[in-house]
């Protein structure tokens, strides 16, 4: 679906100096929209911001919200700003619930005050917890194992009551694993720190690291590695794309997936990194991690059915293919 008609529409996006934000941000200035970026910078990087306009400041700031929404004709917000590394969230889940929950309420309190009333949220498969089916549908049962995941979740919630009492309306993106990097080489993947597989073999093969962990061979699976479910980032970027213009056109709001429907194993990542990048990529077997699935991966029917998604990046080596490009010519991420 075209952007005609909603052309120039402002548009908040929280976090968008972050890897998936910034992404978004490029997509939404190519079909017809202008990006309006708040990000704090604490995982985010200035130098990601090639479109729309800069706030430097956080979603718990009601008073910068207010002045941003008073000088900005605002049609819809989109929130990236939940941090979202798992193993902190656990041994600091006070940090995770104070950002994640609470800044996100302050957010929509702004919004309300405001009356926008359009809301995109980047959820995820974290709210499901341990999968009892393979692929996982939305009907799923939502029981997270840990912090992050329970902060997304009752943000879930939070917006299933917000809709009821004050018709504020959401589409809540529950994503697996994001992937690969901007086609064009001008944006990518840079977390510090980083536990991304993708840029993690990637760097392996740059010589940054000597050599690409595997958590545990000895899985019930078809190579004996964990098996995951990764989404190229622009594919990403185009669900949210078409959420926006759902919520944009009147019709209901919603909860969908973003899963490709099959997954690949790790070692099925390393061999096809090895492949595209002609490097060696040493591996090394290590013992398994706490909490570690052996599957995970979504179905995306619904998203594909209702939003009209249609993933362009689909094969391993073409996800791959963008991030190397990107790792290649920024070695060192924005600081390059």
């Amino acid at each position: 679906m075209s952007a005609e008609g909603f052309e120039m529409k402002n548009i908040l996006v929280v976090g968008g100096a972050g890897y998936i934000g910034s992404h978004m941000c490029k997509y939404l200035a190519k079909n017809g929209y202008h990006p309006i970026v708040l990000d704090n910078l604490v995982y985010g990087h200035r130098e990601a911001v090639k479109w729309g306009h800069f706030i430097e400041g956080s979603m718990d700031d009601s008073e910068l919200l207010r002045q941003v929404f008073s000088e900005h004709e605002i049609s819809a917000v989109m929130h990236f700003a939940a941090f979202c590394y798992v193993g902190e969230s656990v041994e600091k889940p006070l940090r995770y619930y104070q950002n994640n929950v609470a800044a996100t309420i302050k957010l929509l309190e702004v919004m309300l005050e405001k009356n926008v009333s359009n809301f995109i949220f980047s959820s995820s498969c974290a709210t499901y917890g341990e999968p009892f089916e393979i692929p996982m549908t939305e009907s799923h049962p939502q029981h997270p194992i840990n912090p992050y995941g329970r902060t997304k979740l009752m943000v879930e919630q939070v917006l299933d009551d917000f809709e009821a009492a004050y018709g504020l309306r959401s589409v809540c993106l529950r994503y697996f694993n994001a992937a690969g990097a901007d086609p064009d080489g001008e944006i990518g993947e840079d977390h510090r720190p980083e536990t991304h597989l993708f840029p993690l073999v990637l760097q392996t093969a740059l010589g940054q690291r000597d050599v690409i962990q595997i958590f545990g061979d000895d899985y019930p699976t078809k190579d004996g590695t964990c098996i995951r479910d990764y989404i190229h980032v622009n594919d990403l970027a185009q669900a949210h794309l078409l959420a926006l213009e759902r919520l944009l056109n009147g019709l209901p709001g919603g909860k969908y997936n973003l899963g490709n429907g099959d997954g690949y194993s790790v070692r099925e990542v390393i061999e096809a990194a090895r492949n595209v990048t002609g490097k060696e990529i040493p591996s090394k077997v290590c013992d398994r991690r706490a909490g570690d699935p052996a599957v995970l991966v979504g179905s995306s029917e619904k998203a594909i059915a209702e939003l009209g998604w249609k993933p362009q990046f689909s094969e391993l080596h073409a996800i791959i293919k963008t991030a190397w490009r990107w790792h290649g010519d920024h070695p060192d991420g924005y600081q390059s």
